[in-house]
């Protein structure tokens, strides 16, 4: 399969068949100024209800949009409910995980997850091999509870997102404090990359892409 970092928490995940999942899209406009998606998908899934994660109506194709659990196109999707904030949803309100598996990968969306899983919660995940996690903290967790999480799950890559960047002004922080420790990162001078079952690392890998928009 193909990941490609269109910005923020925006991915398009491309099979090896050509099916086309598209994660979180944003509106573009005041403190994000990641360009305008203009991709199609067969699959768009949507975390919570924020315009910088919802933008269905950018996507061209005529996608089935996923919000929680389904089975759309032979991909069955997992939907762990969850806050937005360490408040029980007081503050931000709520956010669901999303998971699934693509060519015999397992794939993990924490979409803007505000507080650390409990143990319950983290087993309901199932086989995390390619875990997206937002690392900037403010509206989510932060780089040290990002950090505790992925030694929680041991996913065989780990793709940051929803972190300060030149084209993101959130009150956020840039993805080096999450990058401190680590000890193998991928750092790619590209918005895409190609990941095969069989071919993951043997242990945990942060891959840093650079957004396409």
């Amino acid at each position: 399969m193909k990941i490609k970092w269109l910005g923020h928490a925006c991915f398009l995940i491309t099979s090896d068949s050509g099916l086309k999942i598209i994660t979180d899209p944003y509106v573009t406009g005041g403190d994000l100024s990641y360009g305008q998606i203009k991709e199609s998908a067969d699959i768009v899934i949507v975390t919570h209800d924020h315009v910088d994660h919802n933008n269905v109506a950018a996507i061209g194709g005529n996608p089935r949009v996923v919000r929680g659990a389904a089975n759309i196109k032979g991909i069955k999707f997992k939907g762990i409910p969850t806050y937005h904030d360490d408040a029980g949803g007081r503050r931000r309100g709520t956010n669901t995980i999303l998971c699934f598996e693509l060519d015999g990968i397992g794939l993990c969306h924490l979409g803007d997850l505000g507080h650390q899983l409990s143990d319950s919660q983290a087993a309901e995940l199932g086989r995390v091999d390619i875990l997206f996690i937002p690392v900037g903290g403010f509206y989510t967790i932060d780089a040290r509870l990002a950090t505790q999480l992925c030694d929680r799950l041991k996913p065989k890559v780990i793709v940051p997102m929803h972190y300060k960047t030149a084209k993101c002004a959130y009150p956020i922080t840039g993805v080096e404090e999450f990058l401190k420790g680590k000890k193998d990162v991928r750092r790619l001078d590209a918005s895409e990359v190609e990941l095969k079952p069989g071919q993951l690392p043997p242990s945990t890998q942060v891959i840093v892409l650079k957004p396409a928009l």
